[in-house]
């Protein structure tokens, strides 16, 4: 038997609406049929396998009836000022305006808070790039999320860096360099 639960950073559950990552949790040591382990990544699979959890990487939080929302990668997710940010919910706001074709949220490193949010984004052809329209998105982030979750840094691109398949290379974007 498998039971799915949020575990916040120190390993408890967490609270309605708190963020936290996804484990699977079983008596019978590591979960069979999700994976044995990384391959030949001994250490990886020691990280999301032990004592009879499986850490998913995946983020999510609880509503008050029980069910469980999506949020994104562990490593996706942004750290600032004591707050866990999910890119996605910020990438959703952006995107309602006209003139972003796309974008992606991600985490810079910052002395002050940890990391703030950073939103790489593409304009619809013949938009401008201008520091105003920088400011504008950041006003709109502020007025139809909570305001801690601006983009302190605004970056327009021609286009955003994807795999073959057409997923965003995130870690590309972000500050730190991080694989």
């Amino acid at each position: 038997m498998y039971d799915a639960e949020i575990l916040n950073d120190d390993g408890l559950p967490t609270k309605v609406g708190e963020i936290g990552e996804i484990v699977i949790k079983t008596d019978k040591g590591i979960p069979c049929g999700l994976f044995k382990g990384y391959y030949r990544d001994e250490k990886a699979t020691l990280k999301s396998h032990h004592d009879g959890i499986y850490h998913t990487g995946d983020t999510a939080w609880r509503d008050e009836e029980g069910y469980y929302w999506y949020v994104g990668r562990t490593d996706d997710v942004i750290k600032s000022s004591g707050y866990r940010i999910g890119p996605f919910e910020i990438e959703s706001v952006i995107m309602e305006l006209p003139y972003v074709l796309e974008c992606a949220v991600t985490a810079v490193p910052d002395e002050v808070r940890g990391q703030v949010v950073k939103a790489t984004i593409v304009l619809t052809k013949g938009t401008e790039k201008t520091e105003e329209l920088k400011k504008e998105i950041q006003n709109y982030v502020k007025k139809n999320t909570a305001p801690y979750k601006y983009p302190r840094i605004v970056e327009f691109m021609d286009e955003l860096p994807k795999t073959i398949s057409g997923k965003i290379r995130r870690v590309e974007l972000r500050g730190d360099n991080k694989n």
